[in-house]
């Protein structure tokens, strides 16, 4: 195993890495970061137009024994792989404590016009979230349930915060990530598509069981989540077909936004098994 080769923070590709952290800086060069054994398998089997969306990997010789599939996978695939020291993991990592491999990727959202094309039948809205852990998580979520899709619009935090990123443990690299899309254009869009748009609002005026009960979610559907203190603006609302609540069968006094999205998405994708048994 070769000795470490950027043995100086200041090295200009250990400066480029780290500038990352900032948005406008992962904008302009298009890039984002993307920490851990996880997400970085991910990242090296992931391709975005055609080319490798891992371009750079640190780490540690430590590491690189730890994850010798990883870092070989890497290099096959075309990215620049770094031995690096503690001290220079420690500047491009976005984390306290890093653990050992740090990558840089390409940007990989898709266009909404392809996520439309490809006729979707479950898709994640995410409208007004500001907290890039909750961002990641409703990705996450959306990911385990199956969905075809899930599109943050212009008022949402940006994806590749590298908060959202590490939430969404891998799932960012697994299901098509639309952008920055007005949540007008969004619905309009889907609706066209043939999509129908449930709001989930803590206070909305129709309840989740009595829509299960009724077989009205066995079609293609798209969830609208909210900002995670004060949910949807009644403008958002009232683009929506219906205004689904989780119903609290308990005292809590209400679910976080993470885990209402992850029980109105794994119910949309009940119902449609049901509808269409495999």
């Amino acid at each position: 195993m070769p000795m470490p080769e950027l043995i100086s923070p200041r090295s200009p590709r250990v400066a480029a890495a780290r500038r990352l952290a900032r948005r406008n800086f992962r904008g302009k060069e298009r890039r984002f970061i993307a920490e851990g054994p996880q997400a970085v398998r991910e990242a090296v089997e992931h391709r975005s137009g055609g080319e490798a969306t891992l371009t750079e990997l640190f780490t540690t010789v430590e590491a690189a024994e730890r994850y010798a599939d990883i870092v070989a996978a890497a290099r096959d695939a075309g990215a620049r792989v770094h031995y690096a020291d503690d001290e220079v993991l420690a500047e491009v990592s976005q984390t306290v404590t890093p653990q050992g491999l740090v990558g840089v990727c390409r940007f990989l959202d898709s266009p909404f016009e392809d996520i439309l094309k490809a006729r979707p039948k479950l898709v994640a809205v995410l409208a007004h979230v500001r907290d890039p852990g909750n961002a990641g998580t409703v990705l996450r979520c959306a990911d385990a349930a199956g969905a075809d899709a899930v599109v943050l619009t212009d008022a949402s935090v940006d994806l590749y915060n590298p908060k959202s990123v590490r939430a969404s443990v891998g799932s960012l690299f697994h299901l098509p990530v639309a952008v920055g899309v007005p949540v007008e254009q969004a619905v309009q869009g889907l609706r066209d598509a043939g999509v129908r748009i449930l709001a989930a609002d803590g206070a909305g005026e129709d309840d989740l069981d009595d829509e299960l009960d009724a077989g009205t979610m066995g079609g293609p559907t798209a969830w609208i989540f909210g900002n995670e203190a004060w949910g949807l603006p009644e403008e958002t609302r009232a683009l929506a077909d219906a205004v689904v609540r989780v119903p609290i069968h308990g005292r809590a006094e209400s679910l976080n936004l993470a885990t209402a999205a992850a029980v109105c998405l794994y119910a949309s994708a009940r119902a449609q098994r049901t509808r269409t048994p495999r």
